[in-house]
């Protein structure tokens, strides 16, 4: 994915730049660059923060969750982040972003320093075993060991998915009514091949507890895709449903583009795939949903984030400089966490649109936000 996300990319960089030239005045080597170029462009006109300044640990702003983290990896103390969770309602989005967070940095730092970095997550758990914040980071936490750990071998990736499932059941006891165990568990089921049944037992757990949980929906939606366990066609009905039921303000009606992108390497990823019915209609569906959800639904960076990446193939540059101007600064999100350097992927992105915006007449005085 990585790989065509970057020669997508260069190939929108050709398209936007191949009208113009570049010229050479009084034979001094010195370059006229177009307006409108890449070269030209200066994203920081927009307000827009320097590759080095983006956040690659979340899709959007939570400076409590922010705090929190500086102060457990700085200090290697536990306590904050389980006062955080504790006081982190179990319904609605925030709190399992906040568990994959705390997950995420205790997996990062074990990688970065390997067999001493996340020590504080291991001390939580022996020192409050009873701690349903704790148990949930935990099982978070072997989910992403376990990925990380698929490219090493599958012995090792199945160990960590059985151990990372048996946490999961220890979290439900502990919060009998919190969805996020049931949440982790979907991509237990993903890794391991539960058969539909015993998924569809799992999902029913998820639904029961959190009906419209955007998050949820999309990890489901990873085990109905034809390369993990079901086909393309279940993955799309899947969406189209949960998008058609969606009440007024539900992240769900943008379900569909999610669909759209789990198959997108196997479709040419050329100007006329973004303008075919199937992504239009689910790109107006993320667009609509984003309009209409609140303005604090912590789901709605990663559909703006999404939109991005269709906007700019489509060369709908006003359309993306509008999500760009609400999500730049937090790049923690699809599609560019998929890549070795998120921040990076996602500036190529951000500059197209950029360049295309200001080829097509657009400037920082014309962009609304």
């Amino acid at each position: 994915m990585e790989i065509l996300l970057f020669l997508f990319a260069m190939g929108l960089l050709a398209a936007v730049i191949g009208p113009y030239v570049l010229r050479r005045r009084g034979g001094r080597g010195i370059h006229q660059v177009a307006p409108g170029s890449p070269d030209a462009v200066d994203p920081e006109t927009y307000g827009f923060l320097r590759q080095e300044e983006q956040d690659i640990r979340l899709p959007g702003p939570d400076q409590e969750l922010l705090d929190v983290l500086d102060v457990v990896q700085r200090t290697q103390e536990w306590r904050a982040a389980a006062q955080l969770l504790a006081g982190t309602p179990q319904e609605g989005e925030l709190r399992w972003q906040r568990v994959q967070a705390f997950a995420g940095a205790a997996s990062l730092e074990l990688a970065q320093r390997p067999g001493v970095g996340g020590a504080w997550l291991r001390d939580w758990r022996s020192e409050s075993p009873k701690d349903a914040g704790a148990a949930q980071v935990h099982a978070e936490f072997l989910v992403q060991q376990a990925w990380r750990s698929s490219s090493v071998g599958e012995d090792d990736f199945r160990i960590i998915l059985e151990e990372a499932r048996t946490v999961c059941g220890d979290a439900a006891l502990l919060a009998p009514g919190d969805p996020v165990p049931y949440i982790v568990e979907l991509a237990v089921a993903r890794g391991l091949g539960y058969p539909h049944e015993q998924f569809d037992q799992v999902w029913a757990k998820v639904i029961d507890r959190a009906p419209r949980h955007m998050g949820a929906h999309i990890a489901a939606l990873h085990y109905w895709c034809e390369k993990w366990h079901g086909s393309r066609e279940e993955a799309d009905h899947f969406a189209t449903t949960a998008a058609a039921r969606a009440p007024q303000g539900s992240l769900l009606a943008a379900l569909p583009l999610f669909a759209v992108y789990e198959h997108i390497s196997d479709l040419v990823m050329v100007r006329s795939f973004h303008e075919s019915a199937v992504v239009s209609k689910a790109v107006q569906g993320a667009l609509h949903a984003v309009h209409s959800a609140r303005a604090d639904d912590p789901m709605t960076a990663h559909v703006r984030h999404l939109l991005v990446l269709f906007l700019v193939g489509a060369q709908r540059w006003t359309d993306a400089m509008h999500q760009l101007v609400r999500v730049d600064g937090h790049v923690g999100a699809l599609p560019w966490t998929l890549s070795a350097d998120p921040a990076a992927e996602y500036t190529i992105f951000r500059n197209l649109a950029v360049a295309g915006y200001e080829s097509s007449g657009g400037s920082p005085a014309t962009l609304s936000r």
